[in-house]
């Protein structure tokens, strides 16, 4: 789902990617930053960095970020992304965030209340 920035003034917004749904609302602030004040719900398969195992996790948690049409120093702010073409990609969105939540380092629960020192070895 794409929007037009110049265009935007308040609305609700859903987009998915795989099995995490991105649902919430896109306000205008000012001129050249909108407000995306949502939520990620679903279940998601990992793969433990440690076993090797897979298992699966629930998504559940807000996403609110800043989204602005101009360069920003984000020194202050690291919750703001950047659409200088004038034009919001929510499924961009969407996909970055799964994709970060992938690259954190997973154990499953039989790993994370294990009491060993080292890595498992295969």
């Amino acid at each position: 789902m794409k929007i037009d920035f110049a265009k935007l003034n308040r609305s609700p917004v859903e987009a998915s990617f795989d099995t995490v749904l991105l649902r919430g609302t896109l306000q205008k602030q000012n001129r050249h930053t909108v407000l995306l004040e949502s939520k990620l719900s679903g279940k998601r398969d990992l793969i433990c960095d440690r076993c090797g195992e897979g298992y699966t996790i629930s998504v559940d948690y807000p996403l609110n970020l800043r989204l602005v049409d101009e360069p920003r120093d984000a020194k202050e702010d690291l919750d703001i992304i950047e659409f200088l073409d004038g034009v919001i990609d929510v499924d961009y969105i969407i996909e970055c965030e799964v994709r970060s939540l992938e690259s954190a380092f997973h154990y499953c629960k039989k790993c994370e209340d294990s009491d060993e020192i080292l890595e498992i070895q295969f």
